[in-house]
C-alpha cells in the first residue's frame, strides 16, 4: 500500500502509449486527456459524457449529497436539523454567506429582505399585459428577467457590495412575482406585501388575502410553507442549478441568469413531478386499487411517479421531513383521500422486493404535491413554490462560480457525426 499514488495510468491501444493522470478528489482532470493523441495534429481524446451523468464541472462547497447513503446537507448541515430547527431565511444566509448568522446577523439579514419585496409598478403594468389565463410559471420567467431593466447597476457583477444588494433584492421579491403571477391568473387584485408578517406569512398573504384588513395566516400552515421552502433551497448541480451558472459564466446579471434557471425548471422533467404525483394518485383512485397499478408498474404498463431519483438510491432524506408534515397540515386543512393513496402506496413500495431491489424510494415530490393541494394552490403553481424555495441555492452558486478563478464561460465540446464537406447545389439542380 506505500507504494500506492493518486494517479491514473492509462494505456491507449491505439499507439500503446501509456499515460499517468493525476487523481484529486476522486476525479481526473479532462483537459488532462487532451494530451493522449493518436498524431501530433490530432486535437486530443474527449470525454463524451451526454446530459453530464459522471461529469463534474465545479468545485464547491455549497451542498453535499450522498445518494447511496440518503444525505443531504446544506453547508454541512443535515436537511433534518435545518428543516426541524431554521427558518428559511437563516438557511438563505447559510447558503449565500456559508455559515449559520449569529443574532445580529439575522436580525439585519430578515429586516433588508422584508424591506426590498415590493416591486416596482410598472412592473404590476408589465404583469398586466400577459393574457388573463397565462401560466405563472411563464410570468415568472418574464418578470424576473425583467428586473434587470429596472436595476441596471446589477450588470456591475465584480463590486461585492452591490451583488449583496441584488442577492436581497431577487430573494425578496420572488415571492411578490409569484403571488403577483397566481392573483393574475385568476383575476384577482395584487395584495401587496405586508412587512409585519414571516417571509412565509407575508407570501400567504399575498396569495389568499381578499376583503380582511389584516391578513393572519395559519401558524401551522406558515411553518409548513416556511419548511417546504428549506427543503427545495438547494439541491447540487441539477439542470436549473447548472442553467444559473452556465448563464452566469458569461457575466449576466443574477437577474437574467435566474430567469434562465426558472425557465430550466419550468419543464416538466424538472419542476412538474409533485403534479404528476398527484395526477397518479387521482388516476389511482382508492386504497383497493393500489395493488392493480402496482402490479401493471412491475409488468411495464403504469409508471409509478415520485419514485426513485437520479442522485438518491435510498430514501430522500427530505421526503422523510415532508411526510410528517403532511400529516400536520391535514389537522388543519382536513384530511386529503389521496394521503391514504400515498402512505399505503409508500408502504407497500418499501415491502415489495421489486421496488427494493431497484432502490426505487419516495423522493421529496411524491409527499409535496399533496401538501400543496390541501393548502389551496393549483397545480400551476407548483412549480413557481419550487423556484421561490430555490431562489438563494442559484443565487449561491452563481456567486460561487464568478469567485471560483478555475471557472471561464461555459463552452461544451461535441463529437461531429455530420456529413463531410459538400459542394453547394443550386435550387433548380436538386
Amino acid at each position: 500500500m506505500s507504494d500506492t499514488k493518486d494517479t491514473l495510468t492509462i494505456t491507449d491501444n491505439r499507439t500503446g502509449r501509456t499515460y499517468e493522470v493525476p487523481v484529486e478528489d476522486g476525479a481526473i482532470r479532462s483537459m488532462d486527456l487532451r494530451q493522449i493523441k493518436v498524431a501530433d495534429d490530432d486535437f486530443g481524446l474527449l470525454a463524451y459524457d451526454p446530459a453530464f451523468k459522471n461529469t463534474a464541472n465545479v468545485r464547491s462547497d455549497i451542498t453535499f449529497i450522498d445518494g447511496d447513503a440518503g444525505i443531504l446537507r446544506y453547508r454541512g448541515y443535515p436537511i433534518e436539523q435545518l428543516a426541524e430547527q431554521s427558518s428559511f431565511l437563516e438557511v438563505a444566509y447559510l447558503l449565500i454567506h456559508g455559515q449559520l448568522p449569529n443574532q445580529d446577523q439575522l436580525d439585519a439579514w430578515v429586516y433588508e429582505i422584508t424591506h426590498h419585496t415590493f416591486i416596482h409598478e410598472n412592473i404590476k403594468q408589465f404583469m398586466d399585459g400577459f393574457h388573463h389565463d397565462a401560466h405563472p410559471m411563464g410570468m415568472l420567467v418574464s418578470t424576473v428577467g425583467a428586473l434587470s431593466t429596472f436595476y441596471p447597476e446589477a450588470k456591475d457583477i465584480k463590486d461585492a457590495d452591490n451583488r449583496h444588494k441584488q442577492i436581497v433584492r431577487l430573494i425578496a421579491k420572488f415571492p411578490t412575482l409569484a403571488a403577483f403571477a397566481y392573483r393574475h391568473s385568476i383575476g384577482m387584485r395584487y395584495a401587496y406585501p405586508d412587512n409585519d408578517l414571516s417571509f412565509a406569512g407575508n407570501f400567504l398573504n399575498m396569495m389568499w388575502k381578499t376583503t380582511e384588513l389584516k391578513y393572519e395566516p395559519d401558524p401551522v400552515l406558515e411553518r409548513a410553507m416556511d419548511v417546504l421552502l428549506i427543503l427545495h433551497a438547494d439541491h447540487e448541480q441539477n439542470c436549473s442549478t447548472t442553467t444559473m451558472r452556465a448563464i452566469g459564466s458569461s457575466d449576466a446579471d443574477p437577474y437574467s441568469a435566474a430567469a434562465g434557471a426558472t425557465a430550466a425548471l419550468y419543464g416538466p422533467k424538472h419542476g412538474g413531478a409533485n403534479e404528476a404525483v398527484l395526477t397518479m394518485l387521482q388516476e389511482i383512485g382508492s386504497v383497493d386499487q393500489i395493488p392493480e397499478y402496482v402490479e401493471a408498474a412491475k409488468e411495464g404498463k403504469f409508471r409509478l411517479m415520485g419514485f426513485g431519483h437520479r442522485v438518491y438510491k435510498n430514501y430522500d432524506p427530505r421526503a422523510k421531513v415532508i411526510r410528517q408534515l403532511a400529516h400536520e397540515v391535514f389537522e388543519v386543512t382536513g384530511k386529503n383521500e389521496l394521503l391514504d393513496i400515498a402512505v399505503e402506496l409508500e408502504k407497500i413500495a418499501l415491502e415489495d422486493d421489486y421496488f427494493v431491489q431497484r432502490k426505487l424510494y419516495p423522493n421529496v415530490d411524491f409527499y409535496s404535491g399533496i401538501i400543496y393541494q390541501a393548502m389551496g394552490f393549483p397545480t400551476s403553481m407548483f412549480p413557481v413554490l419550487f423556484a421561490m424555495g430555490r431562489i438563494p441555492g442559484w443565487l449561491a452558486h452563481w456567486q460561487e462560480n464568478l469567485l471560483d478563478d478555475e471557472q471561464a464561460i461555459v463552452r461544451p465540446r461535441q463529437l461531429y457525426v455530420g456529413e463531410g464537406e459538400r459542394d453547394y447545389v443550386k435550387v433548380t439542380d436538386r
